[in-house]
């Protein structure tokens, strides 16, 4: 990870303005395990552990020999995954003397999350919401408000970087790049604050981990090791938490385990994107790092699964990429919303549209095994459920859904604006 400056190696005085010393010390620890703090796991008991569920229903409409496992991530208080990560650093910042959090957000899941944690911790938030889904899905926004977080709509007038992105285009639909650069300034220049991330850090995807230790020791428990496991991508902090414990155990053991990212084929980083340096934000404040990328200036379609409509994946993701640990498919958005609806009339929880594509992989598994006469054991992560996405199902039952597919032009442009370093 480089300095977007120097194009040096980040140092702790780098990033010591930004984010209490806690997580900067997590960002770069080679330790296996790290213990949760007491005040955190006891806000964790709230909804955690969270329940493994067997999808019997799902499994009998596809008439598949397989076995269909979820770990069920909608019993949080926010509906989604996000909360292990947000109130993990609510208590750092706290610990580290903050009085407030600025932040970014796709959808709103972060938001909403960081909004509830910073409220358990007497702490301030400010979230940068992306335009497009400030104006698409009001409803995040008033439950941001609700947990006592304020809300922006993205591009703002707040922010420098924000004024810019405006003046540029006052129609932008916005772009989660241009909302992390904006909490990012934000932050920067509030001297009682800290810019809390929503993903791509290593650090993020440690706080998610015990999504992972949980389902391990829970499909264990059921007698069974996965064949297949499946999560949603965007920057990857739900799907490092959900996988990495598993990868580690298949690794150490040499245990056969096929892992799958799940995109979308509107921003299909791992499956189209180059492995490259690149810039976090699209104002190249945030450091600069190695990734699958499709171009940090990148102006991906318009989409209702705005949690993964983000430029690349992170470091660690991309990795695994690399290394040939995991495999990714880029999926439709239409396709995506037939697997949430077909597994809300089976299971009972409307997935949220990010959470659809982990359904929609799923179900391909599911239908390879019966092709194949195979009885294999898949196992995904259930994010979040949709009932803040009604708006979404509302366009879908209209026909109004489109399956955008990034052009080639577009894309090619934008991997245009890599920085220089990475011919070095």
């Amino acid at each position: 990870t480089l300095h977007p400056a120097t194009g040096k190696s980040v140092t702790v005085d780098d990033l010591a303005p930004l984010l209490p010393m806690a997580l900067i010390e997590q960002e770069a620890s080679t330790e296996r395990y790290i213990e949760i703090p007491g005040p955190v796991r006891d806000h964790y008991r709230i909804w955690r552990p969270t329940p493994l569920r067997r999808a019997r229903n799902l499994e009998r409409l596809l008439d598949t020999p397989a076995r269909i496992f979820y770990k069920d991530e909608t019993s949080a208080p926010t509906g989604s995954f996000k909360p292990n990560e947000s109130i993990a650093q609510a208590f750092y910042s706290k610990e580290a003397g903050a009085k407030r959090l600025s932040t970014q957000t796709g959808t709103g899941q972060w938001g909403t999350a960081i909004s509830f944690a910073a409220g358990l911790f007497g702490l301030e938030v400010d979230t940068f919401m992306v335009r497009d889904s400030y104006e698409r899905k009001p409803y995040r926004k008033v439950l941001i408000q609700a947990y006592g977080g304020r809300c922006h709509s993205s591009p703002s007038t707040l922010t420098e970087i924000g004024r810019r992105a405006l003046a540029a285009d006052p129609a932008t639909p916005g772009t989660l790049e241009t909302a992390v650069a904006e909490a990012m300034e934000f932050a920067a220049t509030s001297p009682d604050a800290h810019f809390a991330p929503g993903s791509v850090l290593n650090f993020t995807h440690l706080h998610h981990s015990v999504i992972g230790l949980e389902a391990l020791e829970q499909i264990e428990d059921a007698g069974y090791w996965p064949d297949v496991l499946v999560a949603c991508v965007g920057a990857g902090s739900n799907f490092t938490g959900f996988s990495s414990p598993f990868l580690g155990k298949s690794l150490r053991e040499k245990l056969d385990l096929r892992v799958v990212a799940a995109e979308p084929d509107a921003c299909p980083s791992l499956t189209r994107g180059r492995y490259a340096y690149d810039f976090i934000d699209a104002a190249g404040m945030a450091p600069i790092s190695k990734i699958y990328t499709l171009g940090s200036q990148l102006l991906a379609p318009r989409m209702h699964a705005g949690g993964l409509r983000f430029h690349g994946a992170s470091p660690l993701v991309s990795h695994m990429r690399a290394s040939g640990l995991i495999d990714a498919v880029a999926l439709s958005q239409d396709a995506c919303f037939e697997a949430g609806l077909m597994f809300a009339r089976c299971e009972g929880t409307l997935p949220g549209p990010e959470a659809n594509h982990a359904v929609r992989a799923a179900i391909d598994e599911a239908l390879k095994c019966k092709q194949e006469g195979r009885a294999r054991t898949i196992l995904f992560n259930l994010s979040g459920h949709g009932n803040f996405d009604m708006s979404a199902y509302e366009d879908y039952f209209a026909g109004k859904i489109e399956n955008q597919v990034l052009d080639d032009a577009a894309l090619n442009d934008a991997l245009g604006h890599l920085p220089s370093i990475d011919a070095q």
